[in-house]
């Protein structure tokens, strides 16, 4: 039993002392690749490398057989043709010959077309004695106011009448006025179309 034991320990010993080694070897070759003592090795036992360098011989190629020859055709001449040119001889004459100038007179103008017109009328006929203050009845005030209005082309006022010419009275004139913006008109055509225009009225102011 103590045989075999010192046996098996030789037996590890040896086996110890051969991993040790290989990993000597080991760390050993590491070194060399890190520090780069193994390439200088390398390249130092590696023997030259000879090039050579090989030459392509291109084939020539044989020339292409010349083009057959061109036949020209000899070119074919066409003789002219004749031309005859007849120019007409102006002959003179001793004769007089007679030229009149006549001064050719231009159209009248069209006569100016007739413009159509119609007079504006009144729509409604007023009756002063419906505006006629009742102050100035009672103290007889007669007289008549002249009054001027404008209408549009729709017939409507465009604005309140004014008086030309005063009856004398304050009254009256401004009874006047307002007959004068409860007119409402016809308005005037030029051509069919519709006109503005303005007229003068006189309001007379009456008993009976």
């Amino acid at each position: 039993m103590a045989a075999y034991a010192r046996h098996d320990t030789s037996f590890f010993s040896q086996r110890a002392v051969f991993l040790v080694a290989i990993v000597i070897i080991h760390i050993g070759i590491i070194y060399l690749f890190v520090s780069g003592l193994a390439t200088r090795i390398i390249h130092a036992v590696e023997p030259p490398l000879e090039t050579t360098i090989a030459q392509d011989i291109k084939q020539r190629d044989a020339p292409p057989p010349p083009p057959p020859p061109k036949m020209e055709r000899p070119p074919v001449e066409i003789p002219p043709p004749d031309v005859t040119i007849n120019i007409p001889v102006e002959s003179t004459s001793t004769a007089i010959t007679n030229v009149t100038t006549q001064h050719v007179q231009a159209p009248p103008p069209p006569a100016p077309r007739a413009v159509v017109r119609t007079a504006a009328s009144p729509i409604v006929k007023l009756d002063p004695a419906n505006f006629y203050p009742p102050t100035s009845i009672r103290m007889n005030e007669t007289g008549s106011t002249l009054i001027k209005y404008c209408w549009g082309t729709d017939g409507k006022l465009t604005g309140t009448p004014t008086v030309e010419k005063s009856s004398g009275s304050s009254r009256l004139d401004e009874a006047a006025i307002r007959l004068g913006s409860q007119e409402r008109m016809k308005p005037g055509t030029v051509d069919g179309q519709p006109v503005a225009a303005c007229a003068s009225l006189s309001v007379k102011f009456q008993l009976n």
